[in-house]
């Protein structure tokens, strides 16, 4: 157990980050989720509309410094060449 007063009020801090963050990375995951069972439907002008909305997410999560802006990159990459396969057979087909 910490002894000096600010190790204690680290720890508090600590405490309430980890739970703050825990959350908000929980909210962007479940958002991620939603957008794949859209894609997984195969919709693609209701995909299309929500990306924004899901790429709106992960970017929050960069400027809270839960997410690292390489990783949010990949995810968004990845989440809009899914987008990107849903649509092509679409267009190739009218």
């Amino acid at each position: 157990m910490a002894y000096h007063k600010s190790a204690k009020k680290r720890i508090r801090q600590t405490i309430k980050r980890t739970a703050r963050n825990r959350t908000l990375r929980s909210s962007m995951r479940t958002a991620i989720k939603k957008y794949r069972t859209l894609l997984e439907q195969g919709d693609a002008g209701v995909a299309s509309e929500a990306y924004p909305k899901v790429q709106k997410t992960i970017d929050k999560m960069v400027t809270k410094g839960i997410l690292h802006r390489n990783t949010a990159s990949r995810y968004k990459s990845r989440l809009s060449q899914a987008l990107g396969k849903l649509s092509a057979p679409a267009a190739e087909m009218a």
